[in-house]
């Protein structure tokens, strides 16, 4: 395992658990987790992202896991969320980084890289929302119908979130149908800010959006490139670590250290 630094920290006014790992001089990744998720949830890509020479930070955003409970998420639009990314960064003093997001934080990602064209180096976004499409409903509900007759679901969100559980999971429920407004939310518009490469990659069988919806976020990008994974769900990077981070590590690689080699070679 990595080393790592756990700590919380105070952010906007509220207390974010934060973790560092890898090498301070290594470039940076940061990862936002899913809507029900936390820093565990990114397990098994921490190590394979130290392993391979980069940096990481992870945290529990507002409202999930050790960091401080909210009484409700600012969906779709994250604002909240885009102000503790950024002070966070200030408070790291990071100049540039590179971003990766699981489903709302891919959407996340997509925001803050659209706004901060200046600081992101490379994105990779999974399952991210960039509109409500009539698949989100039953998928969504389907999230409940677990949560409220699976015990081993239950106990799986209690690890994370600890006495949290049933506000964070009714929070994210309720922020995505219970606000009219989300039917003509519609983010693409905003994607054709985005100035960095990005990897746009969604499972096949994704159990809240169709195909389509990744090959929109891709179409909307400038640079971009997208992966369709065959017979995949939701939770790539949880379902298929190995392939998630093979793949997720050859991107930056190319787009990060292979630019890296490639000024270094100019200078010389």
């Amino acid at each position: 395992m990595p080393s790592t630094t756990g700590k919380t920290m105070l952010i906007n006014g509220h207390q974010l658990y934060v973790e560092n790992s890898g090498p301070q001089n290594a470039p940076l990744v940061v990862l936002l987790h899913h809507g029900l998720g936390a820093v565990p949830s990114w397990s098994e890509q921490v190590p394979a992202l130290v392993q391979a020479g980069y940096r990481t930070l992870v945290y529990d955003r507002w409202g999930y896991g050790k960091s401080d409970a909210r009484q409700e998420l600012s969906m779709p639009f994250f604002p909240d969320d885009l102000e503790d990314l950024k002070d966070l960064l200030d408070e790291f003093d990071v100049e540039r980084f590179s971003l990766v997001g699981h489903s709302d934080g891919g959407t996340i990602a997509l925001y803050f890289a659209a706004r901060y064209t200046e600081l992101v180096d490379s994105m990779v976004v999974v399952a991210a929302h960039i509109y409500v499409e009539p698949k989100m409903q039953p998928g969504i509900v389907g999230v409940r119908s677990a949560y409220e007759n699976q015990k081993r679901f239950r106990q799986g969100l209690h690890r994370l979130h600890g006495d949290k559980t049933e506000r964070v999971f009714y929070n994210w429920f309720g922020g995505w149908t219970s606000k009219p407004e989300n039917k003509n939310w519609d983010m693409r518009p905003v994607l054709k800010r985005i100035e960095c490469p990005v990897l746009v990659v969604q499972g096949f069988e994704d159990e809240h959006a169709t195909p389509q919806h990744a090959r929109d976020i891709a179409e909307a990008i400038p640079q971009s490139e997208l992966w369709l994974e065959p017979g995949a769900g939701h939770m790539l990077p949880q379902e298929a670590p190995q392939e998630f981070n093979q793949r997720l590590i050859g991107f930056l690689n190319e787009n990060i250290k292979g630019k890296e080699n490639r000024m270094q070679s100019t200078d010389r």
